[in-house]
């Protein structure tokens, strides 16, 4: 019989499974726009910012929709016709209303098959009925690479 001098073993707890959550990707300086806001004001800021889209929030701060570059192309093929260069339509004319949104403590899992079912570019995140961020595409795809994949 052979015994060991190393005495009892004990297991080493696993590591904690690391929650990755939108709150932890998101973007939380974000640009607005309001519906009253020029087509011009938001291609300029866009372009100026590098970005594609943002919410639109009303007087009291409350989401009422998102434009982006695809929004946009309404009016700037309208200017073609008009031979205008100047983009004078409001963003309530060409907003999406309709808002898709997601909770800060989503997966990042969960957000991805959001963006595969939906085929949206951006969500925004509400907590509490209030804008909290914005979470993109681009954030998502970002985010994965940096993951150690033993703790998913």
């Amino acid at each position: 019989m052979v015994k060991s001098f190393q005495g009892v073993r004990v297991a080493e707890p696993k590591a904690p499974i690391q929650q990755i959550l939108v709150k932890d990707h998101m973007t939380t300086n974000l640009v607005t726009f309001h519906p009253e806001d020029s087509i011009d004001k938001v291609l300029e800021e866009l372009t100026k910012r590098k970005i594609s889209g943002a919410p639109v929030l009303d007087e009291s701060g409350a989401l009422v929709g998102v434009i982006s570059e695809r929004d946009c192309l309404a009016e700037i093929i309208k200017g073609k016709y008009t031979n205008t260069v100047r983009f004078p339509a409001k963003v309530k004319e060409h907003m999406s209303p309709n808002v898709m949104t997601i909770d800060p403590d989503m997966s990042l899992f969960d957000a991805a098959q959001k963006f595969l079912e939906h085929k949206h570019r951006r969500f925004p995140v509400m907590k509490n009925g209030h804008l909290v961020g914005q979470i993109s595409l681009s954030d998502v795809i970002r985010a994965f690479p940096k993951l150690k994949h033993t703790t998913w």
